[in-house]
């Protein structure tokens, strides 16, 4: 892709270029996680919220009548430490370890290449595209994924809809500009009234499709997709967009390729979307309540047992990022979709 000055771009078209051209985008020349980089996912800040995340994947398997054989599918795995501490945590559970088949979804060579290292098992698949899966049931995990997939935004002023774009003025300088927009055929070609009682919109195309591809395999073969995220479950949309840069917000029209840009998702309308799509269930929560039902205390308790006191205080102030409403505890959500009739609700 070729920018050039005075191009206009559709938010979700410059978001995309940003994130993932192959010669500029963000994620493909760089390793942004943990304190070196822009910022810190739940896996990096404690080993338990991988550990919680392995008993819960354990607990559904269980649920789906120990299949012999089922895919586990982690979207965007990030730097792999999410996955190497799935992967520990499996070795204690030989018909489990057995039966796990453990697929990787990662658009960033980069990243590809830093999960190879960091993960030490030589039996993961990396999947280019979903439609490599098998038929077999599919577990599928989604921790900090769609919130970085490109969104469009929507703006209505004096009952007229626009489409934010960005405009080039220069290769460095740019600026927003909304172009009035056609809400009406929009609405027909997804077939959901999304303008409803809705003053600004943000909807992403790419999650709807990611959606639609999953819950049909889910539907197929069986199986559900957990979804962690930062989120909110108000009715009415807002404008969460954000650019960041060295764990600091940074502006989304400067450094364009050398920021995160991110946003936070709407549950209800992912709710929504799931109930359009239809014959399945969806449960969400908050990351505090989903972490605490699984049992993180009582899990910080047994590790930290016969240790020293500095090192049992910087477990306990991880644990309090991931679960504190101050933190990451109400502001992560955590949804389960699986088939219509499955009814598994533990961490819900």
């Amino acid at each position: 892709m070729i920018i050039k000055k005075n191009d206009l771009l559709s938010i979700d078209k410059y978001i995309e270029a940003a994130l993932y051209n192959k010669k500029f985008g963000y994620y493909m020349n760089k390793d942004p996680f943990g304190k070196k980089g822009d910022f810190i996912t739940a896996p990096n800040i404690s080993i338990l919220f991988s550990e919680m995340i392995a008993i819960w994947i354990i607990s559904f398997w269980e649920d789906l009548k120990c299949p012999k054989k089922f895919n586990l599918i982690e979207l965007g795995a990030g730097n792999g430490e999410m996955m190497s501490t799935l992967i520990k945590t499996f070795n204690q559970f030989p018909k489990f370890k057995k039966s796990c088949k453990i697929n990787i979804l990662e658009k960033s060579k980069l990243l590809r290449k830093l999960q190879k290292k960091n993960i030490k098992n030589k039996n993961i698949k990396w999947l280019k595209n979903l439609d490599e899966l098998n038929t077999l049931p599919c577990i599928f995990i989604a921790n900090e994924f769609f919130d970085a997939l490109p969104i469009k935004q929507f703006i209505k002023k004096k009952n007229k809809w626009y489409e934010r774009h960005i405009k080039f003025n220069d290769l460095k300088k740019h600026q927003y500009f909304d172009a009035l927009f056609d809400m009406e055929k929009f609405e027909k070609k997804i077939q959901f009234k999304i303008s409803f009682k809705q003053k600004f919109i943000e909807y992403s195309p790419l999650t709807t499709n990611y959606l639609k591809l999953i819950t049909k395999k889910i539907k197929l073969n069986n199986g559900g997709i957990l979804i962690v995220d930062y989120g909110y479950l108000n009715k009415k949309m807002k404008n969460t967009l954000q650019a960041v840069s060295n764990h600091k917000y940074s502006s989304i029209l400067e450094g364009f390729g050398k920021s995160d840009i991110t946003y936070n998702l709407n549950f209800y309308l992912m709710e929504q979307i799931i109930n359009k799509i239809g014959k399945l269930n969806s449960i969400t929560t908050s990351q505090n309540k989903f972490l605490t039902k699984l049992g993180i205390f009582e899990r910080a308790e047994i590790l930290t047992k016969n240790m020293p006191f500095t090192k049992k205080a910087d477990i306990y102030f991880r644990m309090k990022r991931l679960v504190d409403d101050n933190a990451m505890g109400s502001l992560f959500k955590v949804m389960l979709v699986t088939r219509k009739n499955n009814n598994f609700q533990l961490g819900f």
